[in-house]
């Protein structure tokens, strides 16, 4: 229920809405928790069961709140709106493998960019800029990735949004990847749709569920191609194969691919782009060559393609072309390429050691690329504080998952060769004599 120190106010239904909107805010209404019947916080406010019941859809059409029949209404687990509450601080003697962003020393430099990138910062005759479309587009063919209709977002999850937005309406089923990436969740719920969870396994979505998924009736799929991210999956052959076959049977579902690694991710792209009538292949380039280069390619089918840059016209106008002038000459720049090739071997190196280390331990985990590790767990919270409490900070599995097992997310970025050992001999003692059960669901 909620809390005592927090007690709902307002006689309208908005004013209710905005009431309990602020106690999110305040920290003070937790993610998940259930708040009071229609009738209860009616009798409470002195007003009419139908006001209580208005003031929780207006919750329920912003993604705040969840209704699940006789389970009552809570507040989502990710709830679109900013907090004054915020995880506790990573101690300075505390190695912090949560945040899942790269290691900037294996960035590429912007040192190398050259003057002329130094141009005036006007507004740009098209969307996107000669250079990067030309650059994109060899780039994406390359990756036998149909760019004919090609256009810009401010990065990955810009993309996403303005691809759904473009597409989707409020209270439309997306199936995404379960476990998968908060940001993607967070972000389903923000614009008033509905998660469904496909199961996973280091090769991708498993085909089943995508099936079941389909059956339930989902408008959108999201997929990653690798660098999955808890998980570190990418897809193979094999199973896309499977995958174009059921999409097959669902021609006018919008399919949404995420290559948010791309070149990091050391393994060969493999795509589904044009299973659907419906599609878009999203290559951002945060992961390789730095988080402020907020800048994401949206390949797709031409109607797609131009209901994006309509919506975008009118809202941002543009990508910044100076960020666009970075992109397209790190792209043809031999020392950029190769300080990425670098960062991904290295990334390769700490997670196949990572895992080989905790394998020795007994203990299971997943990781072909990327980032990040995953580790199946039978109780997070505790795993988490006890990795806490001997120094390490690791990601908490109920933020990416739906109805999948527990587990942890470890992030490679900050790991070297001399800390995996202790890393592993912590975890294994962490995990006790419960290590856990298999990843896929």
């Amino acid at each position: 229920m909620v809390p005592i120190q927090y007690r709902a106010s307002g006689r309208s239904a908005r004013q209710i809405s905005d009431s309990l909107e602020s106690g999110v805010r305040a920290g003070d209404l937790q993610p998940g928790q259930l708040l009071p019947s229609v009738r209860r916080l009616a009798a409470q406010l002195d007003v009419a069961p139908g006001t209580v019941a208005a003031a929780y859809k207006l919750l329920r059409e912003r993604g705040l709140v969840e209704t699940r029949g006789r389970h009552g209404t809570s507040v989502s687990l990710r709830p679109p709106v900013g907090s004054r509450s915020s995880s506790p601080p990573v101690e300075a003697d505390v190695i912090d493998l949560a945040g899942g962003q790269p290691d900037p020393g294996l960035l590429p430099h912007l040192d190398l960019l050259p003057p002329s990138v130094r141009g005036p910062a006007a507004a740009p005759a098209e969307l996107i800029r000669p250079e990067l479309l030309e650059s994109g587009r060899r780039r994406l063919a390359a990756d036998g990735v149909p760019a004919d209709a090609l256009t810009l977002a401010s990065g990955g999850l810009d993309a996403v949004n303005r691809v759904l937005s473009a597409q989707l309406r409020p209270g439309d089923l997306v199936a995404v990847e379960d476990p998968g990436w908060p940001n993607a969740l967070d972000l389903i719920a923000a614009l008033g749709l509905r998660p469904y969870p496909v199961a996973i396994d280091a090769d991708g979505p498993r085909s089943e569920s995508l099936h079941t998924a389909l059956r339930a009736g989902v408008r959108a799929v999201i997929i990653t191609n690798r660098a999955q991210n808890p998980t570190g999956a990418f897809l193979t052959e094999p199973r896309a194969g499977a995958l174009r076959r059921v999409l097959a049977d669902y021609p006018q579902t919008l399919l949404i691919e995420d290559d948010h690694a791309a070149e990091l991710a050391g393994v060969d792209l493999v795509s589904l782009a044009g299973a659907t009538e419906s599609w878009a292949f999203i290559r951002s380039t945060s992961k390789p060559y730095g988080p402020d280069l907020r800048v994401a390619l949206i390949a797709g089918d031409e109607a797609t393609v131009a209901r994006i840059e309509g919506r975008i016209r009118v809202s941002s106008g543009w990508v910044s072309t100076l960020l666009q002038r970075c992109v397209a000459e790190l792209w043809s720049s031999p020392q950029a390429a190769a300080v990425v090739a670098n960062a991904a071997a290295a990334y390769d190196a700490r997670r196949y050691q990572l895992i080989a280390a905790l394998a020795e331990r007994g203990v299971e985990s997943i990781g072909g690329t990327g980032l990040n590790v995953w580790v199946p767990v039978a109780d997070e919270t505790a795993t988490v504080t006890r990795l806490r409490q001997a120094r390490w900070a690791v990601a908490p599995g109920a933020r990416f998952r739906q109805a999948s097992h527990p587990g942890v997310r470890i992030t490679v970025s900050r790991l070297t060769t001399s800390t995996i050992p202790r890393l592993a001999d912590d975890l294994a003692a962490a995990l006790g004599d419960a290590p856990a059960a298999n990843y896929t669901t």
